[in-house]
């Protein structure tokens, strides 16, 4: 397989996985902000629905807007970059469907425990197991891609690390 397309390795991929939830703190934080103080929603449980609306929308943007440049910040620092099939730089409509794509981390697991009052602990057990389900299932593709880059037409793959130039 050409060098330049080289999938990384999938604990290295969680690892970039991982630091990207860890990330997403700051953006929920600034967004949860910017939609409390625009609402005056003084409660946390008060327009929850639409905080949720608003924070996939924010999510949608930071997600597609670096994914068309080819890498989050946490992308970065694990030197990963996602690119198109040819490995070419994947366009915003691409990246968009990535994105919508990506839930599919979440969806069924969510899906599964909603129509059930379970607890807080159970509901975690059961999207952790999903998501290492989900995780796993890339053993089976062809080039060890996550599904969601399979269906989207994208893929991760290594990106040299580039040392800055000093002038």
């Amino acid at each position: 397989m050409n060098d330049e397309l080289k999938t990384p390795g999938l604990a290295r991929r969680m690892a970039c996985w991982r630091y990207e939830g860890m990330l997403m703190f700051g953006v929920v934080f600034i967004a949860g902000y910017l939609f409390g103080t625009l609402s005056e929603t003084r409660n946390a449980m008060d327009n929850r629905h639409a905080l949720q609306a608003f924070l996939f929308v924010v999510f949608g943007i930071y997600f597609v807007w670096l994914w068309a440049k080819g890498q989050t910040l946490a992308m970065k620092t694990w030197n990963i970059r996602v690119v198109d099939r040819a490995g070419q730089p994947i366009t915003q409509s691409r990246a968009l469907l990535r994105y919508v794509l990506s839930w599919l981390w979440f969806l069924p697991a969510l899906a599964a425990v909603a129509p059930f009052e379970l607890s807080a602990p159970e509901s975690l057990l059961i999207l952790t197991g999903w998501v290492l389900v989900w995780a796993i299932l890339s053993r089976f593709h062809p080039d060890g891609q996550f599904w969601h880059d399979a269906l989207a037409g994208t893929r991760l793959v290594s990106a040299p690390h580039v040392a800055p130039k000093i002038r």
